[in-house]
């Protein structure tokens, strides 16, 4: 049976693209996010977006509602190809305690000036919106603590995926591939 490789980090560290250049070198990958949005309808996103992050209480009765659905939906995809590893993408693993489930866990993290900086700048969140979700978020010195690999994404998108082809080496030293 196929190794249960995870992918984890904070926002705006590059999780999504580091998953890219993994799916350009042979890996498959299925992102908990993506689960998500086909989960809640476009309108409803945008509306939840303006609380959830302001609202402890908020994000939690969502986290309740979506979270076995997501969890159900990343299980299958992986399960449906038992000797083919597959990767999923879970940016809050840790939060929501799904880190046992797991054989090899890679934290994708960078500096948090550049997350609020990558929020900013080319997500158009306000510096409050993005310090608000970062304070929503484990850190991501602990989310690398608490993982098997860490990759640094704080410099060029050509390095991240060098990280993405050293990782893959890693996994087959592991025989996790």
């Amino acid at each position: 049976m196929a190794k249960r490789i995870c992918i984890t980090g904070s926002i705006a560290c590059g999780k999504s693209l580091f998953a890219k250049y993994l799916n350009e070198l042979g890996l498959e990958t299925l992102d908990a996010d993506d689960v998500a949005h086909e989960l809640v309808a476009p309108e409803e996103r945008e509306r939840l977006r303006a609380v959830v992050f302001r609202d402890p209480a908020a994000r939690k009765e969502l986290e309740v509602r979506l979270h076995p659905l997501i969890r159900a939906r990343l299980d299958a995809w992986q399960d449906a190809a038992r000797d083919k590893p597959r990767v999923v993408v879970i940016p809050l693993l840790f939060e929501v305690h799904w880190e046992e489930k797991y054989d090899i866990i890679c934290a994708v993290v960078c500096d948090e000036t550049l997350q609020t900086a990558r929020m900013t700048e080319n997500r158009g969140y306000s510096r409050e919106d993005a310090l608000s979700r970062l304070a929503a978020q484990m850190p991501s010195t602990l989310k690398a603590e608490k993982s098997h690999y860490t990759v640094r994404n704080d410099g060029t998108t050509e390095e991240l995926k060098t990280a993405a082809r050293d990782f893959v080496r890693w996994l087959k030293e592991q025989e996790a591939i």
